[in-house]
């Protein structure tokens, strides 16, 4: 099921970039989603959940938004196969069964800020109960999160820090919301 997802989204979002379109629910009202933003990680420095928290309280204003955090295993662990499955089980432990997963994955979609937005308007009108944002630990996501996800998105074509994908990620969360509500932030 996720594949075929996956690739019904590779067609929209990246004939909706190619044609220059815009967010197809800029005009309509798209049902507030809860949000919740799953990041892999150790403990994050200071500065970063003080932006990260500034984002959130933005984002309330247009729906409930949840930061959940799972503890990697330590780096230096010896089997990195069996850390990734440790944070695999963590995670896939998290997931709700009516939840729309998003996974950021250096090898995801390219989506710019529109198609953002309109991923958050399908997940409202696919029934979804709310939106799951997955950030990955320093290896990257495990096998069974890969086979449950909706759609798999990269924020850029470089590889980021899970901390800065989080403070882009958030901030492009509020942006695909200014989008739908048509307010000025975007452009």
């Amino acid at each position: 099921m996720a594949i075929s997802l996956i690739a019904t989204c590779k067609t929209h979002y990246s004939n909706s970039t190619a044609a220059g379109e815009g967010c197809k629910y800029a005009d309509h009202s798209v049902k507030a989603l809860p949000i919740r933003i799953l990041t892999v990680g150790k403990k994050r420095s200071p500065g970063v959940q003080l932006i990260v928290d500034d984002y959130i309280d933005k984002l309330k204003y247009y729906c409930r938004v949840e930061d959940v955090r799972v503890k990697s295993n330590p780096k230096n662990a010896r089997d990195v196969i069996a850390q990734i499955e440790h944070e695999d089980m963590a995670v896939m432990d998290l997931i709700r069964s009516n939840e729309w997963v998003v996974m950021l994955d250096e090898h995801g979609l390219d989506v710019g800020s529109e198609q953002m937005a309109s991923l958050i308007g399908d997940a409202s009108n696919k029934g979804a109960s709310s939106l799951l944002f997955c950030i990955g630990g320093p290896y990257g996501h495990g096998r069974q999160l890969r086979e449950r996800v909706n759609v798999s998105i990269k924020l850029s074509s470089l590889v980021l820090n899970h901390e800065i994908a989080l403070v882009v990620l958030c901030e492009q969360l509020y942006r695909a919301w200014t989008i739908l509500k048509g307010q000025k932030y975007h452009h």
